[in-house]
């Protein structure tokens, strides 16, 4: 995931890394073997998925609320909706199952998984080389980082070298604060980087006139825009990569019928107007895929 929240980042990756240690899981592979491709074939996810979820007829996937649009509470109810949600729901009625979601803390959604305590987990989860050692990913996202304004576009910034020179808010620990670190290292201007605890509160430095722009992650950026006239968000997207649904990969047949359920919602069109809902339909994939993060 590309969440601000680097604290519980680092927790949930030394925790992956540790399991993985311990369970000997290596060498697994990218994607699902030939043989369980060509068995997918001509075969719907419900008759995909493993006898033992069948006999249970529930899914249990958890998330971590707390980063708009894609996992949240109602206003005002503890009921979690989101494009995550919403999108468990879609692939648990393709399973023919009944969807069991859960809230849990972001560090422990991983070795939640690994020890049997949940199904799946979605919850914009970055599909990284450092988590496919503990489980399997089911890509369905693939976003970055986009440059916030304020409305209008005080100071016409069109790209990352915009910004050299200029009053940047980046979130602490966050891939975005790396994004324009990056750039600062190109600019013969250097920007003047101040660091913000999350995007809320980097907004609140272009609300104030403190800084002239941010990076954000682009649904959260939507959200805002959506919620707020007061911002603009620039088109092009920075750092992007893709997020996926994670199973354990001890449960490789659970994986295969997820993938399968994706793709049939990406056929029907599904998956698409979910997504379109949330307003993040420019991160849509064309196609599922596993293990497709670098």
């Amino acid at each position: 995931m590309n969440r601000p929240r680097s604290l519980h980042c680092l927790a949930a990756l030394a925790m992956v890394a540790l399991a993985a240690t311990a369970c000997g899981r290596s060498g697994q592979g990218n994607a699902p073997s030939g043989s369980s491709s060509q068995a997918a074939a001509g075969r719907t996810a419900a008759e995909l998925l493993p006898a033992q979820y069948r006999q249970k007829g529930v899914l249990r996937v958890a998330t971590a609320v707390g980063y708009p649009p894609m996992e949240m509470y109602e206003p005002g109810t503890t009921r979690l909706t989101g494009v995550d949600p919403d999108l468990a729901k879609a692939i648990a009625e393709r399973l023919k199952l009944k969807l069991e979601l859960t809230n849990a803390a972001f560090d422990g959604l991983i070795p939640g998984l690994e020890s049997g305590r949940f199904d799946l987990v979605m919850s914009s989860m970055t599909d990284s080389a450092q988590r496919r050692r503990a489980v399997d990913f089911v890509d369905y996202f693939r976003t970055g980082g986009v440059i916030m304004t304020k409305k209008g576009n005080p100071q016409g910034i069109k790209s990352l070298t915009d910004l050299c020179g200029k009053t940047v808010v980046l979130a602490k620990g966050s891939s975005n604060l790396h994004i324009g670190e990056e750039q600062n290292a190109k600019c013969r201007e250097k920007m003047r980087i101040s660091q913000s605890e999350d995007a809320p509160t980097g907004l609140l430095q272009l609300d104030s006139g403190r800084a002239v722009a941010t990076i954000v992650d682009y649904p959260v950026a939507r959200m805002f825009t959506k919620k707020s006239g007061a911002y603009e968000v620039l088109p092009t997207q920075y750092g992007t990569a893709p997020w996926g649904i994670a199973a354990s990969k001890s449960q490789g047949g659970l994986r295969d019928a997820v993938h399968k359920a994706l793709q049939e919602l990406i056929d029907n069109g599904g998956y698409r107007k979910i997504l379109d809902t949330w307003g993040v339909g420019d991160s849509a994939v064309p196609e599922a895929t596993v293990n497709d993060g670098q």
